[in-house]
């Protein structure tokens, strides 16, 4: 009698993956990344230029144009925007293969430490997306651009922000959820 393939216990049906063997697919992905596109992983400077596709109704053109970032960053069809789509899809289809797709507003360890407030979940949650863009464009990068691509380069400023990023989101979950939720 043949056995049938166990599907929740194959890996791309795991709520949670390997931390070691996405580590691995990570830094092939960005040889493969480099080789075919000469870039790093990154996902800022796309973000940031298609921010100019939705102010562009706005601002026309010529706007775009004037601006010194858009000027440099115009929004376009490149590896930066199949990134940005191909990471929304990735995570849709993990979510989904794991049946562990939910829309959640707010998230339960939220809720037991700042109460229930869809209103004040969704302002600190964008507050806090306006502070790290515009870290990761002070910066030159965001996590992976930085981080990932930074560091699997061995370059200095890529383990420095590493490192920093590590240290930082310990403290800020101290400060946040406490000693008791931070060690879950």
């Amino acid at each position: 009698m043949t056995q049938g393939v166990d599907f929740k216990s194959a890996f791309l049906f795991r709520p949670r993956w390997n931390p070691y063997v996405v580590g691995v697919g990570i830094g092939l992905l960005s040889w493969v990344v480099f080789a075919v596109v000469n870039a790093p992983l990154g996902i800022t400077t796309a973000l940031s230029a298609w921010s100019g596709a939705v102010a562009e109704p706005v601002m026309g053109v010529e706007g775009l144009k004037a601006n010194s970032y858009w000027a440099k960053n115009m929004p376009a069809w490149d590896y930066g925007t199949l990134f940005i789509v191909g990471t929304f899809i990735g995570a849709l289809v993990g979510a989904l293969l794991s049946r562990d797709f939910k829309v959640e507003v707010v998230p339960q360890v939220w809720k037991d430490r700042f109460g229930a407030s869809p209103v004040k979940r969704l302002v600190v949650a964008f507050a806090g997306g306006i502070l790290t863009m515009y870290g990761a464009r002070m910066a030159g990068g965001c996590t992976s651009g930085n981080g990932l691509s930074g560091s699997l380069q061995l370059a200095v400023s890529g383990w420095t922000f590493f490192l920093t990023m590590f240290v930082s989101g310990v403290v800020t979950a101290f400060l946040l959820f406490g000693r008791r939720t931070a060690s879950r």
